[in-house]
């Protein structure tokens, strides 16, 4: 029978001797290994009822082994729903309950307290840990070695993943077989992806970035990579000889920065350097350019349409900008109220379609069909502007925009007239409520440690390049921004701290 997905992986697989992993904990994975591994689990799975389409949610620690549950539920046809280690029960219990899977995986240390949880939605619950610790392991080694693949065509789900739901309810965007093939296959091109590059392999399992895109990039190029836990810099650079790529958040590029081992030398070897996830500052890849003489490529995706921009491999890496629309993509840049398309260098809402692009959202018909076009393209609730050769510059999101004396403010402009103010870290602009403006312009800033930078003198800097509606009426200094676990500005956190600021 044929599996969209995992056929392409097989294919993919130089030998059965070849190294997959190398994992932190000191274990090497053999492309035969996670076969024969996978194939175990996906045994288990069925022996536990687990059949096409069901759902299998798991909130487990990276590991190796927690890649080959997500690889055994590809092949048995279920539908993987990784869940972010840092939910609490409650947070969890939402997301069992609407996604209601036939099966829940968690650390050994959390199957307590999760425990009424699932048996409350009829789940059954298994546990993972480091080193095939937990229940789920204990049922593995009585099973065969061998699996016959379930049938799965192109549109058949793959997985559900939550949106972080910094504004309301979190929503399932349902990701089918062909969403992850065709989006991996397109970065494969893009970036040059071959079976002699190692990758650096230090983001979290349970996002698109460290799931969708390096782990499957990874398996369909039938390359290598360095499995670690978590990013650590002493770690980074243990492995950095042997390898060609990494990709990060920007906070690892910060960070690296920040080590004086980051030389020419030391990274000469290397073929590409990738970011993505959240912006990167303008400073940081100059700097990175600086240090090492190789451009960081950025990249622009999100959680219903895994990648959909690059800059290029080959040509002009600018700063600020996210490229190019992939091989397949269509993207473009509207009115948000009429959905006309805009042109060139006007900001507006940003637009997609594609392979790559989510069948909808989980149980919710109506927001589903708000979000997309008549003509097939997804809204994305980004406000970008396009160069009329069709690089792509985000400009912040839809919801992150002021609306100041009934004037359109896009924050971004603004935090880059303040980031590249001498001291200045990174700074967030936000909209808070104003009795007379609606919402005022309101800059949250980190400085360096040493700098002697004010806030008055920061706001005038701001007022000596922008109008003057789009002049912070504050600004706050604070030692550093609020983020997710992928690195990204929490606003929305921001904008519930200060809302008081302005009340009279």
């Amino acid at each position: 029978m044929a599996n969209h997905l995992f056929d392409a992986i097989r294919n993919a697989i130089p030998s059965r001797e070849k190294v997959f992993i190398d994992a932190d904990d000191g274990i090497t994975w053999t492309f035969g290994d996670m076969l024969d591994s996978s194939a175990r689990i996906a045994n288990v799975l069925r022996k536990f009822g687990v059949g096409a389409g069901d759902r299998v949610a798991a909130q487990v620690e990276k590991s190796a082994e927690a890649l080959m549950l997500y690889l055994a539920c590809v092949r048995t046809g279920a539908v993987y729903l990784p869940l972010n280690t840092a939910y609490t029960a409650s947070e969890l219990e939402y997301f069992v309950a609407d996604a209601a899977p036939k099966l829940v995986v968690v650390a050994p240390e959390a199957a307590e307290r999760l425990q009424v949880v699932v048996s409350r939605a009829g789940a059954r619950l298994e546990t993972l840990g480091e080193k095939a610790e937990g229940t789920l392991f204990e049922f593995v080694a009585d099973h065969a070695d061998n699996f016959v693949d379930a049938d799965r065509k192109p549109e058949d789900l793959a997985a559900i993943l939550y949106t972080s739901g910094t504004t309301g309810r979190s929503k399932g965007a349902m990701l089918t077989h062909d969403n992850l093939l065709s989006n991996a296959l397109a970065l494969q091109a893009e970036w040059h992806f071959n079976n002699t590059d190692r990758l650096i392999h230090a983001l979290p399992l349970f996002h698109a970035h460290g799931l969708f895109v390096a782990a499957n990039l990874t398996l369909l190029s039938g390359a290598s990579m360095y499995l670690l836990r978590k990013f650590d810099v002493d770690q980074i650079f243990a492995v950095l000889p042997r390898a060609t790529v990494i990709m990060g958040v920007p906070t690892f590029y910060t960070r690296l920065l920040q080590d004086e081992r980051l030389t020419k030398e030391a990274t000469q070897h290397m073929r590409v350097f990738i970011s993505g996830s959240a912006p990167l500052l303008v400073d940081t890849h100059r700097a990175f350019f600086e240090r090492t003489g190789q451009d960081i490529l950025e990249r622009y995706g999100m959680t219903e349409t895994i990648m959909i921009t690059s800059n290029p491999y080959k040509g002009a890496r600018v700063p600020g900008s996210v490229g190019y629309a992939l091989s397949g993509v269509s993207v473009r840049v509207t009115d948000p109220d009429t959905g006309l398309s805009l042109r060139a260098g006007e900001p507006g809402m940003v637009e997609v379609r594609g392979p790559n692009v989510f069948k909808g959202y989980w149980n919710m018909p109506e927001k589903t069909k708000e979000e997309f076009r008549s003509d097939g393209f997804f809204i994305t609730g980004d406000i970008g502007m396009m160069e009329a050769d069709g690089r792509l510059t985000i400009v912040g999101r839809n919801k992150d925009l002021i609306i100041s004396g009934g004037y359109n403010v896009y924050p971004k402009e603004i935090e880059q007239k303040i980031d590249g103010i001498e001291g200045v870290v990174e700074s967030a602009v936000i909209g808070l409520p104003h009795p007379d403006f609606g919402e005022a312009v309101t800059a949250v800033v980190v400085t360096e440690t040493s700098a002697n930078v004010s806030e008055a003198a920061i706001a005038a800097s701001v007022g000596a390049r922008l109008a003057r509606f789009k002049h912070p009426k504050r600004v706050i200094l604070i030692e550093d921004l609020p983020r997710n676990a992928m690195g990204k500005v929490q606003k929305n956190v921001l904008r519930d701290k200060y809302r008081d600021l302005f009340a009279q």
